[in-house]
């Protein structure tokens, strides 16, 4: 059997457990599965994964083409809504993950664009930054890598000065955790907190090291690289950027899977923090170059792995489940699940390969 064969074979296994998980919770918010018997834990708004959620659906519309499918991605996108004004950077992963894919559905791009404009207007010049936010509790004026994939894309599609915002924004991020002078050194820190007084400092959780802050600005750089946009975002940096996390975190040669935080190399993996890499990888071969037949390997090789060591095959539980995802280590919180942001990138990324999406409009 081929390599192709076994994506078109898991793809259909992933997007028909989407199909059970869509009988199971009805109109809430699937977050995670027990890996045991694949019971979901849900919300009923979506909290910051409800935008997975829609896109797992709007690509099983796209896989079956039924209308039946069509129409629950569609209803589930405008469940969505009331985030649209909802203070949190969040948004981007919500509202364009949850719309991207929706192809001609005009009230999903009707919510697009909407959120859009009130990101833009939460775009703050003064931290360069839209600020993390209040909406999931907490302190208002931080800064997280977690809030950048998709905020980018949002505040680009606002018109006006969205696409000077998106840039501040994900420069500025890329500033704090990063370092303003671009060297190498320290792990990236995920989290910065804004003080009158004291400027921005550095948060302790997210913690340095944590596997998803990586593959979540790896994402957003791709993203921005991808855009029609690009030239205006500094690309010669984001390309050295890329290049730097690839590097630092070993991703073209380490281990497939990397722990849920990177100092704790002896603790739960995170597949969720892969199959963002993979899509990662996936869109930054898209760009060309030299690296361009090393990152599409090296994707493909991501998501065989999760695809043969990773993915359910039935029995007592659901097939079709992306397990081993760790949603919170240092809470002890589903820290050996299926996660619905790691079943849609998983998803995403066979789709990509398989021809059915193209990974550079999502």
């Amino acid at each position: 059997m081929t390599a192709r064969v076994d994506r078109q074979g898991a793809l259909a296994s992933v997007l028909d457990r989407a199909n059970l998980t869509r009988a199971e919770v009805g109109t809430r918010y699937p977050l995670f599965a027990d890996p045991s018997d694949g019971r979901w834990t849900t919300t009923g708004r979506g909290s910051w994964t409800g935008g997975f959620w829609a896109g797992l659906l709007w690509l099983r519309a796209r896989w079956t083409g039924a209308a039946e499918d069509r129409a629950a991605a569609s209803s589930c996108t405008a469940r969505l809504a009331p985030w649209a004004d909802a203070d949190t950077a969040t948004r981007g992963l919500i509202l364009w993950y949850g719309t991207a894919l929706s192809g001609d559905d005009g009230e999903a791009a009707a919510l697009r664009s909407r959120a859009a404009r009130a990101c833009l207007e939460s775009w703050d010049p003064d931290l360069g930054v839209v600020p993390w936010g209040s909406a999931l509790g907490g302190p208002r004026s931080l800064a997280r890598v977690d809030g950048v994939p998709g905020m980018v894309q949002l505040l680009a599609a606002a018109g006006g000065h969205g696409v000077a915002a998106a840039g501040s924004h994900l420069h500025r991020h890329l500033d704090l955790g990063l370092g303003a002078g671009g060297a190498g050194g320290e792990l990236l820190r995920p989290a910065w907190a804004f003080d009158e007084g004291a400027g921005w400092r550095p948060c302790a959780d997210p913690p340095s090291g944590w596997s998803r802050g990586r593959a979540w600005l790896l994402l957003a750089v791709a993203d921005a690289l991808n855009r029609p946009e690009a030239a205006d975002w500094r690309p010669r940096r984001l390309r050295t950027v890329a290049e730097r996390l690839l590097a630092e975190g070993d991703v073209l040669a380490g281990p497939i899977v990397p722990p849920a935080e990177e100092t704790r190399p002896e603790g739960p993996p995170d597949t969720s923090a892969a199959a963002i890499t993979a899509v990662a990888l996936l869109k930054l071969s898209r760009l060309g170059g030299p690296e361009a037949p090393e990152f599409s390997r090296r994707a493909g090789a991501v998501l065989d792995h999760l695809i043969s060591a990773h993915v359910s095959d039935g029995g007592d539980r659901p097939a079709g489940m992306l397990l081993d995802g760790c949603y919170d280590v240092g809470r002890g919180t589903a820290v050996g699940h299926e996660l619905i942001w790691g079943d849609f990138f998983l998803a995403l990324g066979l789709a990509a390969v398989g021809g059915l999406v193209d990974v550079s409009e999502v």
